[in-house]
C-alpha cells in the first residue's frame, strides 16, 4: 500500500498514519502532600530527552483535569507500565472516577505514587511545559529512578494496547 493523503483527510487520517507507530505507555501520578489525595493520567507520548541533566517529556492533552492536579503536587511518579498493566491503564486514562480505587500502588521516596508490577519507575519535577496545538509538552527532571523488573511492556499501538507477539 503506497498512498499518500493530506491532512484534508482530518484528523482521523493523522490518528491512523500516526497509530502506526508503536509507543510504550506509562502512568503519571502524583498525591497531594496536603490532603494525600492521588491523581494520575496515562501517556503514550514518554522519552527520554538528555542525559545529563537526567531530563524525560510526555504531552498531555489541555483538556485533562488531572494534569493541573498532577502537577499542584511534585513530586510526580512516572510508572513504566508492563504488558499485564492494560486494566491500570484503562483506569488511569478514565474520567470522572476514582482511578486509585482497588488500583495498588507504592510511594517512591518522595512521596509520587508508583503502581505495583511496573517494569521501573522515575521520580520527577517539571522543568518546563511548552504549549504545542492541543497537548502541553512537559519537561521534566529525574529526580530518582529504579527498574523493578523484567518483562515486556505495554504498547499502544493503532489505536489500542498491545503486547509483544514473539
Amino acid at each position: 500500500m503506497n498512498t499518500t493523503i493530506d491532512l484534508d483527510g482530518g484528523t482521523r487520517c493523522l490518528r491512523n498514519v500516526l497509530g502506526r507507530f508503536a509507543t510504550g505507555v506509562v502512568a503519571v501520578t502524583s498525591a497531594d502532600p496536603a490532603t494525600g489525595h492521588r491523581a494520575g493520567l496515562v501517556a503514550n507520548s514518554f522519552c527520554s530527552v538528555s542525559l545529563e541533566p537526567a531530563l524525560v517529556s510526555f504531552c498531555v492533552a489541555h483538556t485533562s483535569t488531572s494534569w493541573p492536579r498532577i502537577r499542584s503536587a511534585e513530586p510526580l511518579g512516572i510508572s513504566i507500565l508492563g504488558a499485564q498493566q492494560a486494566e491500570a491503564a484503562n483506569r488511569l486514562a478514565a474520567s470522572g472516577t476514582d482511578k486509585f480505587r482497588g488500583l495498588p500502588w507504592t510511594s517512591s521516596p518522595g512521596g509520587a505514587p508508583i503502581l505495583d508490577g511496573a517494569l521501573a519507575w522515575l521520580e520527577c519535577a517539571v522543568e518546563a511545559e511548552h504549549p504545542a496545538g492541543d497537548h502541553v509538552i512537559v519537561v521534566a527532571r529525574v529526580l530518582r529512578l529504579d527498574a523493578l523488573a523484567d518483562g515486556d511492556p505495554l504498547l499502544f499501538f493503532r489505536g489500542s494496547y498491545q503486547r509483544l507477539d514473539r
